[in-house]
C-alpha cells in the first residue's frame, strides 16, 4: 500500500484526466448533433472563463496587462519569428524522416497564432500574470488572422486571405465576455475572488472540453489514419523536440530579459503554444481538400502541449513564490471582504 501511495505522489490526477479524455474521444468521438454540442460546450466554457477573469481582475491590472508592450513583443516574436525559423530548419528532415505533406503541416503549425484559453488557464494555475496573458493571447490571435495567411503564402505557397469573420469571432468569444466581467466586477468581483476554487475548476474543465471536441473532430475526419505508425512516431519525436526547444528558450529568454516571475510564466505558456481553434479554420482555407492531413501535426502538437504544460503549471503552482502570491491574494480578499 505504501508503494501505491508513493506512486500516486508522482502521478498528476489532472494528467490522468487529460489522457482519459483523449481515450474517450478516440473510442467514442462526438459526431453529428453531439459534435455540435461539444463545440458549443467548449465555446461556452471559454466564454465563462473570460467572464470570470474579467470579474476577478481589477481594471488597473487589466490596463497594466495591455500596456506591457515588452511582454507582448516577446510573445509575438516567439510565435511569428522563432517558431517559423524552427519550421524552416525542419526542412532538412524531408524526405528521410518526414514526407513532404507532413512537413508542410509542421511548417503550418509553426505559423499559426498562440493559443489563448489554455495559455491563460495554465498561467492562472501557476499563479503567473493572468492579465498580461489575456492581453498577449488576444493580440496574438488578432495579429494571426492577418499574419498567418501571409506567412503561409510566402513559405508554403498556399493562398488564404484576411478574414473579418475571424476577427468578429475573437471579439465575441474572448473580448466581449471579459468586458462584461469587468463591467459587473463592482457587484460580483469579491464573490469571484473569494470562490477561487470555482475559477480553478473552470480553468481545468474548459481544457478537458476543448481536448474532447478537438480530438473528436480529428477522429471523424480520419486524420489519424492518413499516415503510417512509423511516420506518426517520427512526427511525435520531431514535435517533442520542437516543444522542448520552445519551452526552454522562452523560459531562458524571459529570465535573460529581466522579466519577473509572473511575466515569465505568461511568456512560457503563451510563447510556446499554438492554437488549434485558430489553425483548423485557417487550414481549411489555405489547404482546401488536403486540410485533414495538413492539420495533423497541429493536432498532435496541441495534445502534447496541453499535457506537458499541465505538468509544468501544477509544479510551478507549488513553488515558494507561488505560495507567497497565494497568501497575498488571500490577505487581499480578506481585507476587501
Amino acid at each position: 500500500m505504501s508503494a501505491v501511495r508513493r506512486l500516486a505522489r508522482f502521478i498528476d490526477p489532472y494528467i490522468v484526466l487529460l489522457l482519459g479524455t483523449v481515450g474517450i474521444a478516440a473510442l467514442l468521438p462526438a459526431s453529428g448533433p453531439a459534435a455540435d454540442a461539444a463545440d458549443g460546450a467548449a465555446t461556452g466554457f471559454i466564454g465563462l472563463l473570460f467572464f470570470l477573469y474579467g470579474a476577478r481582475l481589477s481594471t488597473q491590472e487589466a490596463v497594466d496587462g495591455l500596456r506591457h508592450w515588452r511582454l507582448h513583443l516577446t510573445i509575438i516574436g516567439c510565435t511569428f519569428l522563432l517558431f517559423p525559423l524552427f519550421g524552416l530548419a525542419a526542412r532538412g528532415l524531408v524526405p528521410w524522416l518526414l514526407p513532404h505533406d507532413l512537413y508542410e503541416g509542421l511548417l503550418f503549425l509553426c505559423l499559426v497564432p498562440s493559443t489563448v484559453q489554455s495559455s491563460i488557464a495554465f498561467t492562472s494555475i501557476a499563479r503567473g500574470n493572468v492579465a498580461a496573458a489575456i492581453a498577449a493571447g488576444s493580440f496574438s490571435s488578432i495579429i494571426g488572422v492577418l499574419v498567418t495567411p501571409l506567412l503561409a503564402a510566402t513559405l508554403i505557397g498556399a493562398s488564404g486571405g484576411f478574414s473579418a469573420d475571424a476577427l468578429l469571432g475573437i471579439a465575441l468569444q474572448l473580448l466581449l465576455p471579459f468586458v462584461l466581467g469587468q463591467l459587473l466586477r463592482r457587484w460580483i468581483g469579491g464573490l469571484v475572488r473569494r470562490h477561487r476554487a470555482v475559477l480553478s475548476l473552470v480553468d481545468r474543465g474548459s481544457i478537458l472540453v476543448v481536448v474532447y471536441a478537438a480530438f473528436s473532430e480529428g477522429m471523424n475526419a480520419g486524420v489519424w489514419h492518413e499516415v503510417s505508425w512509423p511516420r506518426l512516431l517520427a512526427l511525435l519525436g520531431v514535435e517533442a523536440v520542437l516543444l522542448t526547444c520552445m519551452l526552454t528558450l522562452t523560459r531562458w529568454g524571459a529570465r535573460r530579459l529581466g522579466f519577473g516571475r509572473g511575466d515569465r510564466i505568461a511568456i512560457v505558456f503563451a510563447g510556446s503554444k499554438k492554437s488549434l481553434a485558430a489553425g483548423l479554420p485557417m487550414a481549411s482555407v489555405i489547404f482546401g481538400a488536403h486540410a485533414a492531413l495538413a492539420v495533423l501535426p497541429l493536432m498532435v502538437f496541441h495534445q502534447m502541449q496541453l499535457i506537458v504544460c499541465a505538468v509544468l503549471a501544477r509544479r510551478w503552482s507549488r513553488d515558494p513564490e507561488a505560495r507567497a502570491a497565494a497568501a497575498r491574494e488571500t490577505a487581499d480578499d480578506a481585507a476587501s471582504g
